[in-house]
């Protein structure tokens, strides 16, 4: 059975990017001028629910134009299910009681805020709600901007300095606190405490070789536990 920390990084054949104009670094000066403008029309409530979509299709066609695969940023099929599933699980538990414990109550002390989850709190007691919102934990949520974040963005930064290690490292830094930016909703507590989550799920990302299959797990376990303390009335500071 295949070890999914010391696994091979995932391949798709290999992937092989098409030479000329898609490799130019202008292609990407676009992509990250339309992520911002994507980012500026949710904050303006010009996108309907969420803009995830909208960045998954951006990565799609970028990927494809570029001759990319999903499978060779690590979408791909597992042989461990059993063991990713246990880590992945663990993980994003993990991280979730770090958050409550350790970075929230810090940050609330250091900001004099909680983060705002008040579009959150109709889950309070409501169980219809509360499945509803788990169900797009693990679709939207987990699997879109894991696919988004860790598959799509932090690979292509990471591009532009031809996969090197100084370009991982800043591609680390600059994803993760994108990631967190994108809670705008959630106050400065939120976004730093969701900067902080990013960087976990990038870290898992890089520990299992690239696989994007941890992450997933990890953000949907993590989201889930949150719903589940909202509709028990558990969760701090609401």
């Amino acid at each position: 059975m295949t070890d999914p920390l010391h696994s091979p990084a995932p391949a798709d054949g290999p992937s092989i990017p098409r030479p000329g104009w898609p490799q130019s670094k202008w292609l990407a000066v676009l992509e990250f001028a339309i992520v911002a403008a994507i980012f500026i029309a949710d904050i303006r409530h010009l996108i309907p629910f969420s803009k995830t979509p909208f960045l998954l299709l951006l990565g799609w066609l970028s990927m494809r134009v570029r001759g990319v695969t999903w499978k060779s940023t690590g979408l791909t099929r597992n042989r461990s299910w059993g063991s990713l599933l246990a880590i992945g699980i663990t993980a994003g538990i993990a991280v979730e009681l770090f958050q409550l414990f350790v970075t929230q109550p810090i940050l609330a002390k250091i900001t004099g805020k909680q983060p705002d989850l008040s579009d959150f709190a109709a889950l309070h007691g409501n169980i219809k709600y509360t499945l509803i919102f788990i169900a797009l934990s693990w679709t939207l949520a987990a699997f879109g901007e894991e696919l988004v974040w860790r598959g799509y963005l932090l690979n292509r930064v990471a591009s532009l300095g031809n996969f090197t290690r100084v370009a991982w490292a800043i591609s680390f830094v600059l994803v993760s606190a994108a990631f967190g930016a994108a809670h705008l909703d959630q106050g400065i507590t939120g976004q730093i405490e969701e900067a902080i989550a990013g960087a976990f799920l990038a870290a898992m990302y890089f520990a299992t070789r690239k696989n994007l299959a941890v992450p997933i797990l990890a953000h949907g376990a993590s989201d889930t536990l949150d719903f589940i303390l909202i509709f028990l009335g558990k969760y701090p500071g609401m």
